[in-house]
């Protein structure tokens, strides 16, 4: 028995981690993001394997990853084991020159998920995200697309990644209006620093059942405390080739300072005190570890049983706090506080 803790994803009876392997850094020697994709097929094997032993059962993949040759890296590591995983893969984007391979559409989305398949060496996805939205491809067709796919057990649950909150109670108000299974995950760029979503797809997730899955929680190694954050460029790593985050310096180094504050206190790494931020947020949160070093997976991995206090959680969440915007602030400020009171 291991000390991993677990949350049913979203609106759904599916259990996972609450820390997930990404495999963004699995190649078999693509250039793809050099930079990024540097875990071939021997240390891949060793992190599924650690990530496995330590309670993980939550893999995150891509058609994308390295053109494909992720997903293939984590079909070979999980061979013989794959009823002790939770899949996710994602498709959308742009594989080739050929006009049609990319998008939503019907036929990229069975071409994928079939590609998909043959690379994992296996018979389903436990859970597919749309990796991008496409704004040329009718709602709809993607939709019943998907259905479709579930009522042939090629996959079981679906999620979407990086679509605005507008277009995801769209989808899903549609797919209840129509029968069909909803989606039960969003993939999202989420850290103690890069806090857009909460603004929105959060509130949204909360009551439409749809669970997190946090993309670099590190905010791409900001938050190691590796980098000047008033000159990323002399920092080593992916930051160094563009800020894809915009936090001001001011606010990185606030949040900086209330992550080290905690993990003195823990004894931990400023690391893992950012990523134990968003499971401690929200229960319905997980995590994905994104590594290329064994010790970074075990390091992360540990984060889950870190409990921070509420004066940790405050500090933290008031260093690098998104801005109030219309009508938010307009709620809050005209909320009527005969109702409020009498029905606290």
């Amino acid at each position: 028995m291991t000390d991993m803790k677990y949350t049913r994803l979203g609106n759904s009876g599916l259990v996972v981690s609450r820390m997930s392997l990404g495999t963004m850094t699995f190649t078999h020697g693509s250039d793809w993001i050099p930079g990024v994709a540097k875990v071939d097929l021997q240390h891949a094997q060793q992190m599924v394997d650690l990530a496995l032993d330590r309670g993980v059962n939550f893999f995150d993949s891509a058609d994308g990853y390295s053109n494909g040759e992720a997903e293939d890296i984590l079909g070979k590591a999980l061979k013989g084991k794959r009823d002790q995983a939770v899949i996710c893969t994602k498709l959308g984007f742009r594989q080739s020159d050929r006009i049609t391979d990319a998008g939503l559409s019907r036929s990229h989305i069975i071409a994928s998920v079939e590609g998909s398949l043959r690379r994992f060496g296996t018979e389903w996805i436990d859970l597919l995200v749309l990796h991008k939205t496409d704004f040329t491809t009718p709602l709809q067709e993607t939709l019943s697309t998907l259905q479709n796919l579930i009522d042939a057990g090629k996959i079981r649950q679906i999620g979407v990644s990086n679509w605005p909150a507008w277009q995801l109670a769209r989808a899903i108000q549609f797919q209840r209006d129509n029968g069909m299974q909803q989606f039960i995950a969003g993939q999202y760029l989420y850290n103690a620093v890069g806090r857009d979503i909460e603004v929105d797809v959060l509130k949204l997730g909360k009551e439409m059942g749809v669970g997190l899955m946090a993309w670099s929680p590190l905010a791409g190694g900001l938050l190691t405390g590796k980098y000047d954050p008033a000159d990323l460029e002399k920092g080593e790593g992916r930051l160094t080739e563009g800020n894809f985050l915009q936090v001001s310096p001011e606010q990185a180094t606030a949040t900086l300072n209330a992550l080290n504050a905690a993990a003195e206190e823990h004894s931990a790494t400023t690391a893992q005190i950012a990523q134990a931020w968003i499971l401690n947020k929200r229960r319905d949160h997980t995590v994905i570890l994104g590594a290329s070093k064994i010790s970074q997976l075990e390091s992360g991995i540990a984060a889950a049983n870190i409990s921070l206090s509420e004066a940790e959680m405050d500090s933290i969440n008031a260093a690098a706090a998104p801005a109030r915007r219309y009508p938010e602030w307009f709620d809050d400020m005209m909320t009527d506080e005969q109702f409020t009171k009498a029905l606290s």
